[in-house]
């Protein structure tokens, strides 16, 4: 399974998106794509129009968000005493905690975001390549 980060919701779905073929191309392909909840968070908090609420819904609804639960939050609170620079991180660490929670590969455009989280699969598909 593949999470999303908000930076591919981003440009998948937001207007003018420079991912939208490749996260179109995934789907197409089989890719199991699932957004945590603090993607969700991160998404909704943004200005969105009301068409990219709309895909987003028909792509990944919100009720099957991945849920941000104690095993999420303890694994984020652990990386955040860890990790250097983790203060202005939260969010990223809480979307990495839940990548390595549901143990899937987490795709992202900000690679160095997530680059020294311990045990993080990356995904960077670009168009074509799943």
């Amino acid at each position: 399974m593949i999470l999303l980060d908000t930076s591919v919701l981003v440009e998948g779905l937001g207007a003018g998106g420079s991912m939208r073929e490749a996260l179109r191309d995934a789907i197409a392909q089989g890719e199991r794509i699932a957004l945590p909840a603090p993607v969700l968070y991160e998404w909704k908090r943004g200005p969105r129009i009301p068409e990219e609420i709309d895909a987003q819904e028909a792509l990944f609804p919100s009720r099957e968000a991945l849920p941000f639960g104690p095993d999420e939050a303890h694994l984020a609170a652990r990386l955040y005493q860890e990790l250097p620079r983790s203060r202005g991180r939260e969010v990223d660490l809480a979307i990495a905690a839940s990548a390595l929670v549901w143990r899937s590969r987490l795709w992202t455009l900000n690679v160095e975001d997530f680059r020294d989280v311990p045990g993080l699969a990356l995904v960077t598909l670009a168009k074509g390549t799943p």
